[in-house]
């Protein structure tokens, strides 16, 4: 019988590949709209920890504005501390463009992940991709959430999780942890498949 890392690595390929195909048509739609709104580069990329610590380059379809990470971390020291007070996260982000909101609501700008996923950097099922400063910080504002942070680096990031599917999505970052690191604890083909099959509706409630 096949291991579970090699069930695994079978399943991100097949779905990988089948959305590829599934969704051509976005690949060519959407850079040529982000081009018309904002120019170059219609890809983002950013660099987050993956398994055993080690990191990578995250893809996405560009939805802010350009320079959004110096906009935040070097002119916005207000725009940072409500970042930071919010867990890493911005329910109205003034960096987003018009377009970017669109392509968030339905998960589009998600879509370059499956690269990832075929370079074996990404899965599409694990803990979310965390930024490593993210987790320093996290980690230090919940000491209790250490051991979580560990578990969760012993598996790939996936573009779908626990947390995502469980219509828990702005939940704090210690209860998010947590469930990261309970997947990370418990793995097995059946319950990826059941996340991804959760993952379509989970897409649909945001909208």
């Amino acid at each position: 019988m096949l291991s579970y890392q090699t069930q695994k690595r079978i399943l991100d390929i097949m779905v990988a590949v089948g959305l590829m195909v599934i969704f051509l048509p976005i690949w060519f739609v959407i850079p040529i709209l982000i081009y018309i709104e904002s120019g170059w580069p219609v890809i983002f990329r950013h660099c987050r920890v993956g398994k055993d610590g080690k990191e990578f380059y995250l893809y996405k379809f560009r939805s802010m504005v350009h320079d959004a990470d110096d906009i935040l971390h070097k002119h916005d020291k207000a725009l940072l501390e409500k970042f930071k007070n919010a867990d890493w996260k911005l329910a109205d982000d003034p960096r987003i463009t018009k377009l970017g909101k669109v392509l968030r609501s339905l998960t589009i700008d998600e879509f370059p992940q499956l690269f990832n996923v075929l370079r074996g950097e990404m899965s599409m099922v694990g803990p979310r991709a965390y930024v490593k400063k993210e987790l320093e910080e996290q980690a230090e504002k919940y000491p209790n959430t250490k051991p979580f942070i560990a578990k969760i680096l012993s598996v790939k990031p996936g573009i779908s999780g626990p947390w995502q599917t469980s219509g828990r999505n702005e939940v704090p970052f210690a209860s998010r942890a947590k469930m990261d690191a309970l997947y990370a604890d418990h793995t097995s083909i059946v319950k990826d498949v059941i996340i991804l099959l959760k993952t379509p509706q989970a897409m649909i409630s945001k909208w």
